[in-house]
């Protein structure tokens, strides 16, 4: 198989082959891949290309990357190896596997970065739901610069979606996940973040996917994180979570993050050695893992009064097993619920209505507290709307073409004749009406456009006399779409939350729909949805680590005996 040519010319490079063939290949390392090079020894050897395996330097290789990206060099040697036909079946799906995941992994990171820099440089939604940052408090709040704005809206995202793998025990790929999730949180100022609670509740994420995966190998970096984790847990909590009893009311929300950090401290120090460091954390993940064990009585108290399981098992694990407080809990969350629906179809009447005054030539909304401001001292709002938006939102701009008569003449020209085409925009029902006689979605809105009534727009139908659709005037979206389902949606850090929610705008750029929608429903509108840990796993590994120190102590007990 030859090589695609290349605009860039490579030195060409010399592979020795060993094996089902023996051989010198020429090869461009920078232009062939691993595929390519596994054909061109198939073909040589009369086999099929999923019967052969490429080693070097003791290893498979395996990937679509150029040859000098998989680390081969000039005379490099390389063993092929001929399997069985079902082995190189497996061995395709699982490379065709990999293939996938990669590609679903960029797919990932692309849409979440495609959303966070739409939502935070306040460009007008072009998908059916809005994100925005909050306060534990469900309060708005601006984070910094865009860029910071970004930086926590995309990393925030990105958790949401690696708890979600992390649910299916899918932790190959949320270790991916999370680790785009570490580098988008790295492009904002340290300072921003600082006081929440999202990135050490990443690195103790992180650290469980590389406990679920039993691999030790990656010990000592998992150290690193608890012990950052453990400080940063300690800055946004306050000293002994004071601040986040404070923030509580008196809850202990916290417990299922510390008992998961505490197991993991413990499991690091087994691994290294340190039985007594060992022992005292798992004793204290201990503590706090049968603190949320919760009573049958109280779950069937909550239960009986009609709250769900589900519900009322939260409840007792976020208000340390108080009944009482329990049902204090859930009413505040009903409220919380009621009030954020509220907040929600406010929220989309206000982008409707940004999206009928149009976007700025940066693609911006138009800023409705600066909007209000105008109309508070006298102005027109569909003027003073248009004002803005002709100057990027800059009130003095838009003030002082309002008060130049010659400008707000313009102005106001514009905004009427704006006015007169949205009140031509044709019914629904006479759309449906045509359409159901059997003429064409395209020629039915022409003729509509073209006439006053739908009898007219018939007659122009019947005669074909029907305008180019083309040459109609599009508004940036009309008012009538339909709005859809609440998707409201929240990660909880301790100060900031990232909120999503449905605004029934229709998508006008190329977007990654699939990806985006489903980055979007992971956001889940709960500001404790992060200690909401069930702690089943958890106390299963305390019990195996303890009965493993058990036995080591007594290991070395014995041994001291003898010596």
């Amino acid at each position: 198989m030859e090589p695609e040519p290349s605009s860039k010319k490579s030195e060409a490079t010399k592979v020795k082959i060993a094996g089902a063939w023996s051989g010198v290949l020429e090869v461009e390392l920078a232009i062939w891949t691993l595929p390519m090079l596994r054909e061109e020894v198939a073909k040589r050897s009369n086999s099929p290309p999923e019967c052969i395996n490429l080693i070097c330097g003791g290893k498979i290789l395996r990937g679509g990357e150029s040859l000098i990206e998989l680390g081969l060099k000039n005379n490099a040697k390389i063993l092929a190896s001929r399997v069985s036909a079902d082995h190189g079946k497996s061995l395709k799906d699982e490379f065709l596997a990999e293939e996938e995941r990669s590609r679903r992994l960029s797919r990932i990171r692309a849409a979440a970065v495609a959303l966070a820099k739409r939502h935070a440089e306040s460009s007008l939604p072009v998908e059916d739901f809005n994100i925005e940052l909050e306060d534990q408090s469900g309060q708005k709040v601006q984070l910094g610069s865009e860029t910071d704005q970004q930086g926590v809206m995309m990393g925030l995202m990105l958790h949401a979606n690696a708890k979600q793998l992390i649910k299916k025990h899918k932790y190959k790929d949320a270790l991916d996940v999370l680790a785009m999730g570490e580098e988008a949180f790295s492009l904002c100022d340290p300072k921003v973040i600082e006081m929440t609670d999202n990135i050490p509740i990443l690195q103790i994420d992180t650290v469980w996917c590389y406990f679920m995966l039993r691999d030790i190998s990656w010990l000592s970096m998992a150290g690193v994180r608890l012990a950052k984790a453990r400080e940063g847990l300690e800055r946004s909590h306050g000293k002994d979570s004071t601040r986040v009893r404070l923030l509580q009311a008196g809850r202990h929300p916290e417990l299922a993050i510390y008992l998961r950090l505490e197991l993991l401290e413990g499991v690091v120090a087994y691994h290294s050695g340190l039985f007594e460091q060992s022992q005292k954390a798992l004793t204290s993940a201990q503590v706090k893992y049968l603190q949320l064990q919760i009573p049958d009585e109280a779950l069937s108290l909550l239960m009986s009064m009609g709250y769900n399981e589900m519900a009322a098992k939260r409840a007792l694990r976020m208000t340390n097993q108080d009944v009482e407080r329990a049902v204090d809990f859930l009413v505040e969350e009903k409220e919380r619920k009621a009030r954020r629906n509220q907040e929600d179809l406010e929220r989309r009447k206000e982008i409707m209505e940004q999206k009928r005054y149009g976007m700025t030539t940066m693609k911006r909304a138009v800023n409705l507290q600066r909007l209000n401001e105008l109309v508070s001292i006298g102005f027109d709002k569909p003027l003073a709307a248009e004002a803005l938006r002709r100057n990027e939102n800059d009130t003095q701009k838009a003030l002082d073409d309002l008060t130049n008569p010659e400008a707000k003449s313009i102005i106001q020209l514009y905004v009427d004749s704006k006015k007169r085409k949205r009140q031509k925009q044709p019914a629904d029902a006479d759309i449906e009406d045509l359409i159901s006689m059997g003429f064409e979605r395209a020629r039915v809105m022409a003729a509509l456009r073209a006439s006053d009534t739908k009898e007219e727009a018939l007659s122009i139908l019947i005669g074909d006399q029907i305008p180019n659709p083309t040459d109609t005037v599009n508004d940036s979206v009309a008012s009538t779409i339909p709005l859809n389902d609440n998707m409201d949606s929240t990660i909880p850090p301790m100060d900031n939350q990232v909120t999503g929610s449905s605004s029934g705008i229709k998508n006008t750029e190329e977007r990654d729909e699939e990806m985006e929608d489903e980055i979007a429903q992971e956001l889940s509108g709960d500001p404790l949805s992060d200690y909401d840990i069930e702690v089943t796993k958890e106390g299963e590994a305390i019990t195996e680590y303890m009965a493993l120190l058990a036995s080591s102590t007594a290991t070395v007990k014995d041994f001291s005996k003898t010596a």
